[in-house]
């Protein structure tokens, strides 16, 4: 796929699949705020994102298999930025280009998922779990600043710490669906102090004492979001009105699952459409 290719609309298969998959999400609502080549160059991102991640965790497969088809996203990523003909990220090619996204931050994206394959994600130390969310959400952000048209000072400062709020966010709605899949990001250090096992996600978010542990989670998160709210306060250049509006969304989210608690029975939380614009409406974003 080409510049002119996304300017004029004619998009991958890869990316059209993901844009339809997105509608009614809050990506999508933030997407809506961009103009069109900005917003499908995001479409673009979104894709490789998916396609990668579904390779964690979807299940088919050995790990042996599951890693060897990350390490072909990785080898099409050096024939991408080699200057050959690329097959997996043929789609990429056009906004790599136009905007100068950075090629360590898509092979982050891929070192973030093997970490899941390899189950580092059940119960790890502070700082593996600091290093997963910069892989898997941080990563992401950096690229989407460039798309912004951000300075890489503010932008990646940006990413740094909205990246992980979002995805501290989202572990903490999404604790039933990982133990399912044998995870818990909860960090290791917050489940010893409250006395529950780090080698059994089922049963340490069956105990009411989950609780407690979630709730020092969500005060990370609160700070990460504080500080990312502090550099978009000071009107850094480049199109902040998507951010702006990621950050509002899930501070909502975050705010309505704590309201809920983590102890059993838990529900995940997630916005109804109106809410999502009123959240947008009330921050002056539409």
């Amino acid at each position: 796929m080409t510049a002119a290719d996304i300017r004029s609309g004619d998009l991958a298969p890869e990316v059209r699949a993901v844009q339809e998959r997105a509608a009614g999400s809050s990506f999508y609502l933030a997407m809506r705020l961009m103009p069109k080549p900005e917003r499908e160059a995001m479409f673009a991102i979104y894709a490789y994102c998916r396609a990668v991640d579904d390779i964690a965790d979807d299940g088919i497969g050995s790990r042996a298999e599951r890693k060897a088809a990350l390490a072909r996203w990785r080898d099409d990523l050096d024939t991408l930025y080699g200057g050959g003909a690329p097959i997996l990220t043929a789609f990429l090619a056009g906004i790599v280009a136009r905007y100068a996204l950075r090629k360590e931050d898509f092979l982050a994206v891929i070192d973030g998922m093997d970490m899941d394959i390899d189950e580092k994600s059940c119960a790890p130390d502070l700082a593996t779990l600091d290093l997963y969310c910069d892989r898997v959400a941080s990563a992401v952000g950096r690229l989407s600043v460039k798309v912004f048209g951000m300075d890489d000072g503010p932008g990646f400062a940006l990413a740094h710490h909205l990246g992980r709020a979002l995805q501290l966010t989202n572990i903490l709605r999404d604790l039933d669906e990982d133990a399912g899949l044998g995870r818990l990001y909860l960090p290791h250090e917050y489940l010893n102090d409250a006395g529950l096992p780090v080698d059994d996600p089922v049963a340490a978010i069956a105990d009411p004492r989950i609780d407690g542990v979630c709730r020092k989670v969500a005060a990370l998160a609160r700070q990460h979001y504080d500080e990312a709210d502090r550099i978009m306060g000071q009107r850094p250049r480049g199109r902040i009105k998507t951010p702006r509006l990621m950050s509002a969304v899930y501070n909502a989210i975050l705010r309505e699952t704590e309201k809920a608690g983590w102890a059993p029975p838990r529900h995940r939380v997630s916005l109804s459409k109106i809410r999502l614009i009123g959240i947008a409406i009330t921050a002056g974003l539409l």
